[in-house]
Order: structure tokens, then C-alpha cells, then sequence
């Protein structure tokens, strides 16, 4: 993969829009919200919103909370596929290569269904780092016959927090499983102030400033592709090294 013109690396795609309809692979998270949002501020005809929803843990997939992608979605004004819950029953004596591969199924097969209702183009995808998931997707992709825009592959996690923020990216930590990272992460909007702990829990404890090694997961409830932001009423779940929170009512708001 080679860098563009303006700054994202990792992108397959035409620097123009091509002909056809682009799928957004998408969870709600920073990462495929910034992917979404780079491809229709380029122009790209984001025609679809696709979430698969993991019944248990994943290698592929991010996992808390992905109904209220459903509620991003109307936000963002772009229909959303769902694939429904599947535990693909990942734990530590899986095969990661094999449990990957089979992970990607259900994905595949929903896009093969929609390239017979549109002309599919490509899709779009939030990988920063993740090999492991990133060369999947590339050849699914060429399996389909179709390009894979993925703007925030291999760039550096800083100058992307940065520029999320600067577009006006609202995120919220939902999930949080590192050291350093205690309850009073979970809820937590990414500011500049968060930014800046998250460098200094980097340094001592090697934690990734986007979370990209499975740290910490993130909701996306306002952004400049968003028509509403996205208001959320929570419990906390801890159990002393890692939590979460559960979401008791979302609602789109002015």
C-alpha cells in the first residue's frame, strides 16, 4: 500500500470516485467512523454501512456495543446492513489464522449478496495496524473483484488522534482492558487532556494511543458526517482490571 496525495496511506482505491457503490465495513468505533468519514469527504458513494454484530470475543471484529451502530448510521444518513449475532468462539486455544479466515465469512458472504443489488466498488475499512486483519480484508476484496479504501493503515496514531479531533470527532471510551486504564476510563470523552494521559500511560505501560491492540474500544456519538449527535445513558461494569459499560438508552439529538 502506498501514501496519497493528502496524507492517508493504505488506500486501494482510485483517488476518485469510481464508478459504483462503496461499503462501509463499519462498528461505530473511531477507527471505521474515520474511514467512512474520509470516503465521502473525497466523494466516494458510500452506498452502504455494513456491521457484523460477534456474539462472543473476535479476532476480527470490534465488540461492545455495536447495536448503536444502527443509531450512527441514521445519523450518517446511509442505510446499514447488519449480520446478526454468530459466537465464532475465539479464546486463547483457537487458531487465530484459521478463526480469522472463518471470522470473515459472514462478512463476505453479506457483501457477495449486495454486489447483486448494486455495482460494488469497494469498501472501506478503519485498520491501523492490524495485519492480521488488514490482509484478510485485502483479499476478500480481491476475491470480489473490488478495491479496499483504508485511510488510516500504517499512519501514525498521533497525527490521527489529532486530526479526529480537529474535524470535530465526539468519542467515547466504552471498553477498557490494559494497565493504566482504570474505571474512570469508561465513558470517557478523547480530549486533548486524554490524549495527552494516553501518551504518558504509553511510555510507562506501552499502552497504543488509539487502542489498536485492543487497549481500549471507542463509540463515535458525533462527528461533521453526523446529522445529530448521539446521547448515551450507561451502567459500568468493573471487575478490578477491565470494564466496560453498558448502554441502558441511546437517542439521536439535535
Amino acid at each position: 500500500m502506498s501514501d496519497d496525495a493528502d496524507g492517508d496511506a493504505g488506500t486501494a482505491a482510485p483517488d476518485t470516485p469510481d464508478t459504483g457503490a462503496y461499503v462501509g465495513l463499519f462498528s461505530g468505533g473511531k477507527d471505521s467512523s474515520w474511514a467512512v468519514y474520509r470516503a465521502l469527504e473525497r466523494g466516494f458513494p458510500v452506498e452502504r454501512l455494513l456491521t457484523v454484530h460477534p456474539a462472543g470475543d473476535s479476532y476480527m471484529y470490534h465488540v461492545p456495543e455495536t447495536r448503536l451502530a444502527a443509531l450512527a448510521a441514521e445519523s450518517i444518513g446511509v442505510p446499514l446492513i447488519e449480520v446478526e449475532p454468530e459466537d465464532f468462539g475465539a479464546d486463547e486455544t483457537t487458531d487465530s489464522g484459521a478463526q480469522g479466515d472463518s471470522e470473515l465469512e459472514p462478512m463476505e458472504a453479506a457483501l457477495t449478496d449486495l454486489a447483486n443489488e448494486l455495482p460494488l466498488a469497494g469498501v472501506t475499512a478503519g485498520a491501523v495496524e492490524s495485519e492480521f486483519q488488514t490482509s484478510r480484508i485485502e483479499a476478500m476484496c480481491g476475491r470480489l473483484g473490488i478495491d479496499l479504501f483504508a485511510p488510516l493503515w500504517q499512519r501514525d496514531p498521533r497525527t490521527l488522534a489529532e486530526e479526529m479531533l480537529d474535524a470535530g470527532f465526539e468519542i467515547r471510551i466504552i471498553q477498557v482492558a490494559a494497565a493504566g486504564l482504570d474505571e474512570s476510563w469508561l465513558g470517557r470523552t478523547i480530549d486533548r487532556e486524554a490524549l495527552a494521559e494516553l501518551e504518558r500511560l504509553n511510555d510507562e505501560y506501552g499502552v497504543h494511543l488509539l487502542g489498536e491492540g485492543g487497549e481500549f474500544e471507542t463509540f463515535v456519538t458525533d462527528g461533521p458526517h453526523m446529522d445529530r449527535r448521539i446521547e448515551l445513558e450507561y451502567d459500568t461494569e468493573w471487575d478490578g482490571t477491565r470494564g466496560r459499560i453498558r448502554v441502558t438508552d441511546a437517542r439521536l439529538v439535535e
